[in-house]
């Protein structure tokens, strides 16, 4: 499978850089073709210009300014998104990649009137979230309602890659992990790779 691996965490010695490493080595090591776009490292701008908006809703959206992302999102078959949960949502550079990739003519096509948007990721079989958070479990389940976790499945894969599995993994608390729930952690991961992308 062609994979993409896209990663949003400021610091090169986070837990998500590290989650980012292990997974696509052992995507690499299982066959599948690997590419890695970490949003921080590329100095991806998340803003959403005064041009692209100017043509959301116009016949040929522009998109010339991240014609790249756009061509590697549309030619994944697994996308694997790791990155950090802040306020109970995404880095405002992962929200701006969806934003300015996930548009009109590449994720999904506009809707008539009541209709719900049409969803163009067909190629996109496999999604796996790989996510820390500061917060314990508790609070993102019972208070916040897995915020994150609804908008990738329901709005985002729901919307424009409906034939999409998609798999969730949340490490809480991880501020202050001890080695033991660390490397618990990894195991999961490691084992959910294996068998979700086998």
């Amino acid at each position: 499978m062609k994979c993409l691996v896209v990663s949003a965490h400021p610091l090169t010695n986070s837990l998500c850089q590290q989650f980012t490493h292990q997974v696509s080595l052992q995507l690499k090591a299982m066959g599948h073709e690997v590419t890695v776009e970490d949003l921080y490292q590329c100095s991806f701008d998340p803003v959403l210009s005064e041009r692209e908006r100017e043509t959301y809703y116009q016949e040929n959206y522009d998109q010339s300014d991240v014609s790249e992302q756009v061509f590697r999102l549309q030619e994944a078959e697994a996308l694997i998104l790791v990155f950090p949960t802040w306020w109970f949502n995404f880095p405002a550079i992962l929200k701006g990649w969806f934003d300015r990739v996930w548009v009109p003519g590449v994720a999904y096509d506009h809707a008539l009137g009541l209709a719900s948007i049409k969803p163009r990721l067909h190629q996109l079989k496999r999604v796996m979230v790989i996510t820390t958070l500061g917060s314990p479990a508790w609070v993102d389940w019972l208070i916040m309602w897995r915020p994150v976790r609804r908008i990738v499945k329901f709005a985002l894969i729901g919307a424009c890659a409906r034939g999409a599995r998609v798999k969730y993994h949340a490490l809480y608390g991880c501020e202050k992990i001890n080695r033991g729930k660390l490397e618990k952690f990894r195991k999961r991961v490691e084992k959910s790779v294996s068998q979700f992308f086998r």
